[in-house]
């Protein structure tokens, strides 16, 4: 939901700048299969549909190499600067998780407001689910920096993330309005 509202906000961005969405296809954006390798790996370590990962097997390095992906799609295509904002979220969300052992701090409060309780009890009582751990002073690290925020639960796709996937979907809409202004 984050990446959807990501686009929209670059859409509006863009149309309020002026901006064509014909301009959109001015953008060569190389090795995008590169992205879609890590959207995939992280739907198989996330319980995104059911309580329960996918594929709940070495989620740390399967977890690291989908963050890999990403920021080698960033550095091939570096003459797109607003991925760079992108790139600083990804960063950002890399730093907490390899400061916890590969795995994002999730707030459960915040994931039963979102209206994951089903993953939330299972943090609370296992610790780890997924690619998340369960948040907790002097146990897992930079928690600001983790799973704390939420869209409310009517949202449909709605769940917790952390500043990093907020940067990330800034990063999106300014790619978005940059390409829509762009001119060649």
């Amino acid at each position: 939901m984050l990446i959807l509202i990501g686009v929209l906000v670059g859409l509006l961005l863009g149309y309020a700048l002026r901006g064509r969405l014909s301009n959109l296809r001015l953008i060569r954006l190389r090795f995008l299969g590169l992205v879609v390798g890590a959207l995939v790996i992280q739907l198989l370590i996330f319980p995104l549909f059911s309580s329960r990962a996918l594929f709940p097997y070495a989620t740390e390095p399967l977890h690291f190499a989908s963050y890999g992906l990403l920021f080698l799609f960033i550095l091939l295509n570096g003459r797109c600067y607003p991925l760079l904002i992108a790139g600083a979220g990804a960063a950002l969300n890399v730093l907490v998780i390899g400061i916890n052992g590969g795995y994002m701090p999730s707030l459960p409060a915040a994931l039963r407001l979102a209206g994951d309780g089903a993953i939330a009890d299972r943090l609370v009582d296992e610790g780890v689910v997924g690619n998340v751990i369960r948040m907790s002073d002097g146990v897992t690290r930079l928690n600001l920096l983790g799973d704390r925020l939420y869209l409310p639960a009517w949202l449909p796709g709605s769940t917790a993330f952390s500043v990093g996937d907020v940067v990330i979907a800034l990063g999106l809409a300014a790619v978005i309005a940059w390409g829509m202004t762009r001119h060649e």
